[in-house]
């Protein structure tokens, strides 16, 4: 889960050195069915219906996938991400309080949040790079002014630019195929615009989510052929944070599918198949970043969890 939100593993072989991860391709039809970046996958999915759906064709090149979270507890629930590096806009609404609309940046640290109540939650996460394409004619400044940060919608795309847009559009349709459309018609009425830049990164940061082999920035760089700095520039200005950050967070990404259910896992192992110099390293940045280690993590996270279902009205869980 992402926004205001919000497996491969086991005890057999991991990642290898090339590993590439399974799931979609860039830019594939459907969306992907990992839960990666989710603290906790399996008791969330038993406690809120948790859907994603694909955006219209001529998104699918800048949108990762819309996800849908609705939910209806006797309980509060904590909700907590590992976010991606990746744009959401945000429409949401909690119990009877108003319906609101943001563009939440790419989240620097974990991502905590308690549901309670009723509730629904109509999100975009945009590909790594995906969100540039629509700031581009607009001149509103790079992706990685928002990083860190959540901005209401109506800021970052004002009425001037010709965009108005009620959030309840989004949120009050009964039918969830309803709330898809509502969300491509939003989107479409945004205007992407072809940013070749964009499109260089979005390439490079898939790259690096599906091949384990690169783990360090100046791979990346002789693999597209350019300066570490060039690199750093291209990532800043259309991702939002830095590609060794990239890098870092889908180790942990990694370490996260790894660790779920599965106690017994070799962690030195592990480490260096991620790049890392050493088992105490990956410690470290795993328990920086989701507040645990990653063996405590692990035996908290109970049997694996899946995300089952993607398709229209399905509970994914």
């Amino acid at each position: 889960m992402a926004g205001r939100h919000g497996r491969d593993g086991g005890t057999g072989p991991g990642p290898g050195p090339r590993r590439s991860e399974a799931g979609p391709a860039y830019g594939a039809d459907s969306p992907r069915g990992d839960t990666r970046g989710i603290v906790g996958a399996g008791e969330l999915f038993s406690r809120v219906r948790f859907r994603r759906r694909a955006a219209a064709g001529p998104l699918r090149p800048y949108v990762e996938h819309y996800w849908l979270i609705d939910w209806d507890l006797e309980r509060p629930h904590l909700s907590q991400v590992v976010p991606h590096p990746s744009v959401n806009i945000v429409f949401q609404r909690h119990g009877a309080g108003p319906p609101g609309a943001e563009v939440a940046g790419v989240g620097l640290g974990l991502f905590s949040i308690t549901l309670e109540g009723t509730g629904r939650v109509c999100g975009v996460q945009f590909r790594p790079g995906g969100f540039r394409p629509f700031l581009t004619r607009r001149g509103h400044g790079t992706v990685g002014e928002l990083t860190g940060r959540r901005e209401p919608l109506s800021e970052v795309f004002p009425a001037a630019d010709g965009v108005s847009f009620v959030p309840g559009t989004v949120l009050t349709p009964a039918e969830e195929d309803e709330r898809v459309a509502a969300l491509d018609a939003f989107l479409l009425g945004l205007g992407p615009e072809p940013d070749p830049a964009a499109g260089r990164a979005m390439e490079l940061a898939h790259l690096v989510r599906t091949d384990r082999g690169i783990t360090r920035v100046e791979q990346l760089a002789r693999h597209e052929g350019v300066s570490v700095r060039s690199l750093q520039r291209l990532f800043a200005n259309c991702v939002g944070v830095s590609p060794k950050w990239v890098i870092l967070r889908y180790r942990i990404h990694e370490a996260l599918e790894q660790a779920a259910g599965h106690p017994d896992i070799d962690w030195a192992r592990l480490a260096g198949e991620l790049g890392y110099s050493d088992q105490a390293h990956l410690v470290r940045d795993f328990t920086g970043t989701v507040g645990l280690p990653p063996a405590e993590y692990a035996r908290a996270a109970g049997g694996p969890a899946s995300y089952l279902d993607s398709s229209p009205g399905s509970a994914g869980h």
